[in-house]
């Protein structure tokens, strides 16, 4: 039996950060995971920053609630569905997630939960755990899955060396030149292709 695990934003969904970013004229939250590997840093350092423009977690949503999946995410997505299980592994937040989820169809996502207070600011993040997605892929084969993945981002990279088969989609080619052992996809299509070669090699023990 396999599953496939999908990382979320740069993969099916644009950057949230990024479009907050762009939606408020604050260049600083354009800093991603694709830039820097220390998440609970970034996230402190997004948070302060936030409380410090006044910006509350309405505004993040408000900015999300006009955002739509990437360009043939949809498609890609529903075609893995038909053949595959399919697990986002994510290190967004579920109060971020809920529209974009909708879109895509509901597929089901693992990953964290914001801290608000009563003014409705952020103040802090509750991980499901740490390196959550190596966990989860793990989780996934002690269960007899065998675990196709792929990801853009430095914090995918446990969850591709993990996985029985591991890809890259959209990345940078910063991130690319530290990881040259994962596979290059700049298209669904040719991720799709690897993933149904990757799976049929494994079925058959090639």
């Amino acid at each position: 039996m396999q599953v496939v695990c999908l990382d979320l934003e740069g993969v099916l969904v644009p950057e949230i950060w990024i479009a907050f970013a762009e939606r408020t004229g604050i260049p600083e939250l354009r800093r991603t995971t694709r830039d820097e590997p220390d998440y609970g840093k970034l996230m402190r350092f997004r948070i302060g920053l936030l409380r410090e423009r006044g910006l509350k977690l309405a505004d993040i949503q408000a900015v999300i609630a006009g955002m739509a999946p990437l360009p043939g995410a949809q498609d890609f997505l529903d075609g893995l569905r038909a053949h595959y299980q399919v697990i986002i592994l994510s290190d967004t937040f579920y109060e971020f997630a809920d529209p974009l989820m909708r879109q895509l169809g509901r597929p089901t996502l693992l990953c964290h939960r914001l801290e608000v207070d009563e003014a409705g600011f952020v103040t802090g993040y509750r991980l499901r755990q740490a390196d959550p997605k190596r966990h989860a892929v793990n989780a996934f084969k002690s269960l007899n899955f065998q675990v196709l993945a792929a990801g853009d981002s430095f914090n995918d990279t446990g969850m591709l060396a993990a996985a029985d088969a591991g890809f890259f989609i959209h990345p940078p080619e910063s991130i690319v030149a530290q990881f040259p052992q994962f596979p290059v996809h700049h298209d669904y299509p040719s991720l799709r292709a690897s993933i149904d070669a990757a799976a049929q090699q494994l079925r058959t023990g090639g």
